[in-house]
């Protein structure tokens, strides 16, 4: 597993995958009122099972599947979400833009109307405070709440990362130092965005591979 894991093409694949996150992330930082203060990538290649027995989800079908999981997290200033929400909208207005949400994403411009106070809940009367924009296959974006008068709902710290052991798993956090209780005190927020896994490469049994 580990040679097929340190293999050039899959070191291609994921060197592709990852730079095209990052590029998206870059984009976020320089077209946003967001500052990019963390990202963390949790990057992991498993054999497959011999056989299976009770549950055929096709683990027995592959030698090696490596898999990628990133997120990037921002800080932003408390008593601005709406113009940081509608500036986020506004960048992603242009066709081709990397960001997923825009305008004529109604639940997100009601998620604006709803921190300038114009309406009420955006899901409905006793939802509370929005904490998410999804866009299905592309990204996710989570917010702390800032709205509560009582405990507030904060996104949490990323885990801890476990030993590397490259090239079947690797894990950053950059900066190392950096915490999302840091964040806060600087920015007085923090905006999670969320990258779906991306199954980057696979060889299967019969010797196919399949790569981004």
């Amino acid at each position: 597993m580990r040679t097929l894991a340190g293999g050039g093409e899959v070191v291609r694949a994921r060197q592709q995958v990852e730079q095209g996150i990052r590029r998206t992330i870059t984009h976020w930082d320089a077209h946003t009122a967001l500052t990019l203060g963390l990202v963390t990538v949790d990057d992991s290649c498993v054999g497959g099972r011999a056989r299976e027995y009770f549950f055929q989800d096709g683990d027995d079908q592959y030698k090696i599947r490596c898999t990628m999981y990133v997120n990037a997290y921002f800080g932003a200033d408390p008593h601005h979400v709406a113009a940081t929400i509608d500036g986020i909208l506004t960048a992603g207005d242009p066709d081709g833009s990397l960001i997923p949400f825009g305008h004529d994403f109604i639940y997100a411009t009601e998620v604006v109307d709803y921190y300038r106070g114009r309406r009420g809940d955006p899901q409905g009367p006793g939802t509370g405070e929005p904490r998410e924009l999804f866009s299905a296959g592309t990204a996710t974006l989570d917010w702390d709440q800032v709205r509560q008068n009582g405990k507030r709902e904060l996104i949490e710290e990323p885990p801890a990362c476990p030993p590397s052991d490259p090239p079947v798993r690797r894990c950053l956090r950059e900066p190392a130092d950096t915490t999302l209780t840091k964040m806060r005190r600087e920015y007085g927020m923090v905006f999670k965005l969320s990258f779906p896994s991306t199954n980057y490469f696979t060889v299967y049994k019969d010797g196919q591979t399949v790569g981004q």
